[in-house]
């Protein structure tokens, strides 16, 4: 069964109280068992920007379905010559100080699940990242099953669209670029080079589910966690909600570290409105000192 991607929500009742200090976030971190989940705000300041804050692409753009790319030739066109151009932006962006930050804090976490599909983390140095919605460094074969690295892609696309030269300085958080239809008209699709199906990147498109197994993993970690803390998030999806409810609900601190309210707010514990790169690297520098 597919969901019904949502895209937006509006806020309901009154704005929660929020703060600009990590006075009482410190010793939460400081008692260790943190686990991290991550949104797109944590990678605007390497140039990726976010759907839905300030400046959101969400505001122009709409993202690729899954069945949209499941069913239409025409959809998987436009997708792959735009995310062909956008890779390149992707593949270029290094981790900020916030992916930094938060890999210094690892002896204090016990786990890192990250919404984002840029690899920053890893990048980063960050162990064991749990990829909620996938990686856009390698595509899957939706025929055989097959994973391919995305770069072996890039070369083939390349290979295969000699002319084809098209540059836009916009990128959203998928990789996702807006090219005119006659730009991505005659760009050349490639299939699988094992059995020659469709190709996607190994991303959870929106209306997508979320592969069941890695859920349970993900509930696993918020199960074993002393608190949970969220950077850069909306948590308007609910494949990220979801998990700051079970920790709500399980009497677990919820910490979110956001600029602009979030659909989780009502479950925090502790809130915090602030950048996400120069505030998590004060908290890494107040909880090791």
């Amino acid at each position: 069964m597919r969901t019904r991607p949502t895209l937006s929500w509006s806020p309901s009742g009154p704005s929660l109280p929020r703060t600009s200090t990590l006075t009482d976030v410190v010793p939460i971190v400081a008692d260790g068992g943190v686990l991290v989940l991550s949104g797109a705000g944590l990678s605007t300041e390497s140039g990726i920007p976010d759907y839905r804050g300030e400046g959101g692409s969400l505001r122009k753009h709409t993202p690729m379905t899954y069945e949209e790319f499941t069913t239409s030739s025409a959809g998987r066109q436009r997708y792959w010559a735009r995310s062909h151009v956008g890779w390149r932006t992707i593949a270029r962006a290094h981790p900020n100080a916030g992916h930094h930050a938060v890999t210094r804090l690892d002896a204090k976490l016990s786990g890192v699940i990250t919404q984002n599909v840029d690899g920053l983390h890893q990048a980063a140095g960050s162990p064991d990242v749990v990829e909620l919605h996938g990686g856009l460094d390698r595509v899957i074969c939706l025929d055989c099953g097959v994973l391919s690295p995305r770069l072996d892609l890039d070369r083939r696309l390349r290979e295969a669209n000699p002319a084809f030269a098209a540059t836009t300085d916009e990128i959203n958080p998928d990789g996702d670029v807006f090219l005119p239809e006659e730009t991505v008209r005659g760009f050349e699709v490639v299939g699988c080079d094992e059995c020659g199906g469709v190709l996607k990147p190994d991303v959870v498109f929106f209306g997508e589910n979320v592969p069941r197994p890695r859920v349970e993993q993900c509930y696993e970690l918020v199960g074993n966690a002393r608190s949970l803390l969220v950077l850069g998030s909306s948590l308007t999806v609910m494949s990220g909600l979801r998990f700051v409810r079970r920790a709500a609900d399980s009497g677990i601190p919820v910490v979110i570290i956001n600029r602009g309210e979030t659909r989780g707010d009502q479950y925090a514990s502790h809130r915090v409105d602030l950048p996400l790169g120069p505030t998590l690297t004060e908290l890494a520098d107040l909880v090791l000192r």
